[in-house]
């Protein structure tokens, strides 16, 4: 049975559809992902097989100079710029950083400490956490931060029919948030939580002015003209062209020495390349590995890189026939071309992945082994499931589960895209011995709001990296699978519901790797992941800018300048 081409016209609920990708994104998200993750690279081009997150040697030398616009290169657009209601994967977190303060930051060591907040007390059975705001803050339109403003933010959050459905999960419907005084709040859960100051580095914890969310919220075109606290405010905003934001001049946090800063989408890794060689930007970030490769050999280049976050991986809905079967998930693993795939599309330099933590994670488990690269084991089981239950209808093909004793089924992938086709070439070169692959190639909008819906069978995708494991859990439990689903591949064991809750709710060090080594075992035993490898991110800078390493909370702990595609610019200067 020949390869098959699928059109996205297909598919059912377009509107409903469109509600499940904004929540896709708000939770930090996740996309199909063709490029792999490689080891770290000195300033010399050299590569550092160890991996890890390296930034090549900068010497930041004299006074930081006043002045200038940077020019920064995203992979994409976001449909909005409120952390309400729009969604925000690594291009939005990018610009709404550069707006938006948040309650707590992210050290350099990887610990969590307060930012807008001052401090955050825990209750004693880490119920409950009062986060107590820094006074004096004002937004750019001159309302306070006070305890009113954080309510706001949060009930907003977490009653918003798209946003809420990563949020409610964890609250209770009422009580969750309770006003100390002026400057203080207590946070109340649904599930004890010692790390739920994490929460408070993401989305959660951007704070809008209470001003703009009633004017966006009368008027949603405002919410392309974000308000916050933050180093920058807006200036304009055209869709899929550039954003361009202005220096805030009463920075709450140091002085501002930009001048303004411009985004740019360019979806086209190659072209986002000579944008930079050429001088057109200043920086830029990227997954591609033939640009990142170009990247490491370029002298008049920093490069920022991190693969110590999300993994790639082809994720596999198990709601749906054949694959609610763990025989025909077996079998599509044992199938992967997983070596293939990782020297081809890696180019050779990748850190191969069997699990969701990284070989420097302590929660890392030596013992888990992706199965991949052994296409005889993947026959007999085929074989079985096929004698049994081959004329069940796949509904997403909408034609029988088997046809000439292989599993008919799709795989669902990014593009238009050079890299990606090639990609699930590859994949499908392996997979046919025992699968029909009929190939649907969609755009990124689509791709992750029928993964939504349920509506497919087997995805390329990228995820997972959180700052602290807890908050992967929004995608593990089985309390996120439901009609639109954050467990995307819709598999609920509650025995992995205990390994989640207990491991978030103890301050044993070794009690909680445990756990987490427990979960990678979990994950593996499910055959819902094939992990391919570590994502490698590059945050990439022209060499007449400086200084995004150099920022520092306001009791002067260095903070961590990039993650997961993300750099925060509130220390950056350029050459003048």
């Amino acid at each position: 049975m020949g390869t098959k081409e699928r059109s996205t016209q297909r598919r059912r609920g377009v509107a409903f559809a469109a509600t499940a990708l904004s929540l896709a994104l708000i939770a930090g998200a996740c996309s199909s992902d063709s490029g792999t993750g490689t080891a770290g690279t000195t300033g010399d081009g050299t590569s550092d097989t160890t991996g890890g997150s390296t930034v090549d040697t900068i010497v930041e030398e004299g006074t930081p100079v006043d002045g200038g616009t940077l020019r920064y290169g995203l992979e994409a657009d976001v449909d909005g710029l409120n952390p309400t209601t729009s969604a925000l994967s690594a291009p939005g977190y990018v610009m709404a950083e550069a707006v938006f303060d948040t309650l707590a930051r992210v050290a350099e060591d990887g610990s969590v400490v307060p930012y807008l907040a001052e401090s955050f007390t825990p209750s004693a059975d880490y119920m409950s956490w009062t986060v107590k705001l820094r006074p004096g803050i004002k937004f750019t339109d001159g309302a306070d931060l006070n305890a009113d403003a954080v309510i706001k933010a949060f009930t907003a959050q977490q009653t918003a029919a798209l946003v809420g459905l990563a949020v409610r999960p964890f609250y209770p419907e009422t009580g969750a948030t309770e006003k100390i005084d002026d400057l203080t709040v207590q946070f109340n859960q649904l599930d004890a939580n010692h790390y739920w100051p994490s929460a408070l580095t993401s989305q959660l914890g951007m704070m809008p002015s209470p001003l703009w969310l009633d004017a966006a919220a009368a008027d949603p075109t405002l919410n392309q003209k974000p308000v916050g606290t933050g180093p920058f405010m807006f200036d304009s905003r055209t869709s899929d062209n550039v954003t361009r934001f202005v220096k805030n001049p009463n920075y709450w946090n140091g002085t501002v020495h930009l001048d303004a800063v411009e985004f740019y989408p360019v979806p086209d890794p190659a072209t986002m390349l000579d944008l930079l060689n050429n001088g057109d930007l200043d920086a830029l970030h990227t997954t591609d590995q033939t640009t990142i490769k170009d990247l490491k050999s370029n002298a008049d280049v920093v490069n920022m890189l991190d693969d110590t976050g999300e993994e790639s991986f082809q994720m596999i809905n198990s709601q749906n026939p054949p694959f609610d079967d763990i025989r025909v998930r077996q079998a599509l693993a044992f199938a992967t071309p997983k070596a293939k795939q990782l020297e081809l599309i890696g180019l050779g330099e990748v850190r191969s992945a069997d699990q969701m933590f990284t070989p420097e994670s302590p929660y890392f488990n030596p013992d888990v082994k992706q199965d991949a690269d052994q296409p005889d084991k993947a026959l007999p089981l085929v074989a079985a499931y096929c004698a049994e239950k081959g004329t069940v209808i796949n509904p997403v093909l909408n034609q029988p589960t088997c046809t000439n004793g292989k599993v008919n089924m799709e795989y669902q992938f990014v593009g238009p895209s050079a890299v990606g086709l090639r990609s699930a070439e590859i994949f499908e070169e392996g997979w046919k011995v025992a699968f029909n692959v009929t190939r649907d190639e969609v755009n990124q909008q689509d791709h992750i709001q029928q993964n939504a819906l349920g509506q497919s069978n087997v995805l390329g995708w990228r995820q997972f990296g959180a700052i602290d494991p807890w908050a992967d859990s929004v995608w593990l439990l089985c309390r996120t699978v439901g009609a639109i689903s954050l467990n995307w591949p819709r598999y609920c064991d509650p025995a992995r519901d205990t390994l989640l809750l207990d491991a978030q709710n103890t301050d044993d060090p070794a009690k909680r790797a445990e756990g987490y080594k427990a979960l990678a075992q979990n994950m593996h035993d499910a055959y819902t992941y094939i992990f391919i490898n570590h994502t490698l991110w590059t945050n990439s800078f022209a060499k007449n800018v400086h200084g995004t390493c150099a920022i520092k909370s306001p009791e002067g702990v260095a903070l961590k300048c990039t993650s997961n595609g993300l750099t925060w610019l509130d220390s950056t200067w350029m050459d003048q």
